[in-house]
């Protein structure tokens, strides 16, 4: 086999089999109707992706509850089920077309920048976040400070995840991503200075990663052994670019190790660039020490839209599958065109950041 080859050999993720090993990383849109209902539009812009040769897409988050998930308006949902009929329509579409779509299921948390259903938002601890709101997704100046979830609250977290999964099975999904990652509500918890909790869900990092195992685990209970199911998981987030785990390989350690004992499929790991070590200037990366200790397939992204950077991933058995954002907007058919040596075209901000459009894409 030549390492060429290794970006389009097959593989499997739970129960679920794969054409290559490329696919479109979850990027935030904000075209769904205000009701959350995924659009033509929708259908159209991932089947692009379908008919470009990538073997998985991974959705735009998705909002699981009708409480506090909520993060942007005209984001979708899948909490009723005409939405859940809307995204039918994405997910036979790409069926169509020869790939496979995951749903990524989303709570902002204390990010929540747009929500119909409520004008607060609940996070770990009332700490207000760092940066300001994105502009692009029609939000404006410092984010809101928080309240802190009680234990009822983050019982309907979880409850929502479940449900939502379910929902996403019901409407044809061949898997769901948990976004754990990215600085929204599960990576809320998980980070040390957003959550002041002494409870159980704050302090240690195991206890930090309480939650993210917790709905990892409903989430497996509510869809059965037969559905991938995977987590995102990061240290930067969309507001802190910069954030590091304190504890570093330990940290990695107590997280990987104890998400991989709930029940999932894969781990999704971002970072601004995914070869780089994850905590010093030598050392490994945050995706090969998810493959270190967490045991399961992994799944890279940042900045992989060369191709031999993305082939050199899996060919160190850093990750098994990679996902590609920018790369995949500016060439919707780069699998394609990298298996025919065609040259790919350059990512042009102004052609998807367009305040003026309807669309609105970035990757997170």
């Amino acid at each position: 086999m030549t390492n060429e080859d290794l970006l389009f050999k097959t593989l499997t993720l739970g129960n679920m089999k794969l054409d290559n090993r490329v696919g479109v990383a979850p990027m935030t849109r904000t075209s769904a109707t205000s009701e959350g209902l995924a659009t033509d539009q929708m259908v159209s812009y991932y089947t692009s992706f379908a008919n470009g040769g990538f073997g998985l897409i991974i959705t735009e988050g998705i909002y699981p509850d009708d409480k506090y998930s909520q993060g942007y308006l005209n984001q979708p949902g899948i909490v009723y089920e005409e939405q859940i009929q809307a995204w039918r329509k994405v997910v036979d579409s790409v069926h169509q077309a020869g790939s496979k779509i995951f749903a990524q299921l989303m709570h902002a948390g204390a990010l929540s920048q747009g929500n119909r259903f409520v004008n607060e938002a609940i996070a770990p601890s009332a700490v207000p976040p760092k940066g300001e709101q994105m502009e692009i997704y029609g939000g404006k100046g410092a984010f809101p400070t928080p309240k802190e979830a009680t234990k009822d609250e983050i019982t309907e977290v979880i409850n929502g995840f479940a449900n939502a999964a379910k929902n996403a099975q019901a409407a044809g999904f061949d898997g769901v991503e948990i976004h754990g990652a990215n600085g929204y509500i599960l990576d809320q918890f998980l980070t040390d200075y957003t959550n002041e909790r002494t409870d159980e869900y704050g302090g240690t990092t195991e206890n930090r990663v309480r939650l993210l195992v917790e709905v990892s685990k409903a989430v497996r209970k509510a869809v059965g052994q037969d559905f991938t199911v995977g987590i995102r998981i990061s240290q930067g987030k969309i507001n802190d670019n910069e954030h590091k785990w304190a504890r570093k390989e330990k940290d990695a350690e107590i997280i990987f190790g104890q998400l991989a004992q709930a029940g999932l499929d894969f781990i999704h790991v971002t970072e601004y660039k995914a070869w780089e070590p994850a905590f010093d200037s030598t050392g490994a990366s945050l995706a090969f020490l998810a493959k270190k200790y967490g045991g399961v397939p992994v799944i890279a992204n940042g900045h992989l839209e060369n191709p031999t950077r993305a082939r050199e991933m899996i060919e160190n058995e850093e990750a098994d599958l990679v996902t590609l954002g920018k790369g995949a907007l500016s060439n919707h058919d780069w699998v394609n065109k990298v298996k025919n040596g065609d040259p790919l075209a350059e990512f042009k901000p102004e052609e998807v950041l367009n305040p003026d459009a309807k669309i609105k894409e970035f990757e997170v």
